[in-house]
């Protein structure tokens, strides 16, 4: 039987122990395992945004920029570290939402021949809308492969969605559901071979695991920083393009942040040279800010390390799902293989609304997927073994002695 003693030895051994302190912490008593929904706040992020507020934007006004200007461009460098692309290959800007679209269309664009978008099923809704939606505007098509979202894309199931007719193929990372990691080399190489590009989305990868795409000649990709990156509520995206694709590309929103001379303001549109074409109107210089800080974090404490205490405390919290939840009815549906699996463990239920609502009651912050999943993510810079540990008693006494079934079936807005 694992003890919470067990976690106490896990913890005093723990390298990024330390980093705890250095996010704001909820209210007493609180576990807070949703950090691949939106990541918590750094000190530094707070004192950061202070300074922008007070003693940049407060006392330099619009001389500020002449430093800002370069953030896009410069945090989208630091970013670039921790996916593996090398400079000038990444910029922050706009939402993923945005992005998505921005690239998509741009590859629709460069292939007129081709007018075919492949996607799967369990790829997250923003990404199968706007999708849709481009191939829609291009009287294309989306041909949509069907997944087992705790398998993730398969490879041997891609085969028969590509033919010559398709311009863009766009899967996901890590299953947004089951924390399913995709075999991205083997299926970019797939389409690749039938002379497709392929635009990624690193949601739930980035800041979770080591990803090398210039390695693996990934093409395009896009993702969020609210999560791992712990840059906060409606953060700026970011955006991938491999170099040599660059020039080839052009966006469909000509903003002028996107022109050659930005300031000359009277001539003729001309994407400029490089990462900065796929920019649009005014970056959101706070946003922006706070994206860096939440780098330079996982900078610090690596990403390798990162990775190594994720599969750990994911681990642990596999091995007490089993001993402890699974007699009341719980299945793992994340992959038990860690290198499958990403930063984020799921728990089938058939009541998983009802027991995420409860466990808010005795101090334990999850979320729910439909069907009945519930998620949980011990994050490697902002949780403990003993958060583990304690997490999983307080969801086996909401279920154990019943409280969830007090809770209202009617659902909230944001679940």
């Amino acid at each position: 039987m694992t003890s919470r003693d067990d976690a106490l030895a896990l913890d005093s051994v723990d390298e990024l122990k330390h980093f705890q302190a250095r996010f704001v912490q909820p209210r007493d008593g609180v576990i807070y395992l949703d950090g691949n929904s939106l990541g918590m706040l750094p000190e530094s992020t707070r004192q950061r945004l202070h300074h922008l507020i007070d003693d940049e934007w407060g006392k330099e006004l619009v001389r500020g920029w002449q430093h800002w200007i370069e953030l896009p461009t410069a945090v989208g460098d630091q970013v670039g570290v921790l996916i593996g692309a090398a400079s000038g290959q990444v910029v922050v800007c706009d939402t993923i939402t945005a992005n998505i679209y921005k690239l998509a269309t741009a590859v629709l664009d460069a292939m007129p021949g081709r007018k075919v978008i492949v996607t799967d099923s369990g790829n997250f809704p923003t990404d199968r809308y706007v999708l849709e939606g481009v191939a829609q505007r291009r009287k294309g098509q989306l041909r949509t492969v069907p997944t087992d979202p705790s398998l993730g894309v398969r490879p041997d199931n891609l085969h028969t969605y590509l033919a010559d007719d398709v311009a863009l193929v766009s899967f996901s990372y890590v299953d947004y559901r089951t924390a399913a990691v995709a075999d991205v080399q083997k299926l970019t190489r797939m389409a690749h071979e039938a002379g497709a590009v392929v635009l990624w989305d690193l949601s739930h990868a980035a800041g979770s695991l080591p990803l090398r795409l210039d390695e693996l000649g990934i093409d395009l990709a896009v993702g969020c920083t609210y999560k791992y990156l712990n840059a906060g509520p409606g953060a700026p995206g970011f955006l991938y393009v491999r170099r040599d694709l660059q020039d080839r590309l052009t966006s469909p929103i000509h903003g002028w942040w996107s022109t050659s001379d930005m300031f000359a303001m009277d001539v003729p549109y001309e994407p400029a040279v490089g990462i900065r074409r796929f920019l649009s109107g005014s970056p959101n210089i706070p946003g922006i800010v706070a994206v860096e800080e939440g780098v330079k974090l996982l900078q610090e404490a690596g990403v390798e390390n990162l990775r190594a205490k994720s599969v750990a405390l994911t681990e642990f919290l596999i091995g007490l799902a089993d001993e402890w939840l699974a007699p009341l009815g719980f299945d793992v549906a994340s992959p038990r293989d860690s290198i499958g699996r990403g930063g984020h463990v799921v728990l089938a239920h058939e009541e998983a609304y009802r027991i995420v609502q409860a466990a808010l009651d005795v101090g334990l912050i999850a979320d729910v997927r439909p069907p009945n999943l519930l998620r949980l993510c011990p994050a490697p810079l902002t949780n403990s073994f003993v958060d583990v540990w304690d997490a999983v008693m307080r969801l086996h006494e909401v279920v154990n002695g019943g409280a969830y079934r007090a809770v209202s079936g009617e659902r909230p807005k944001v679940t």
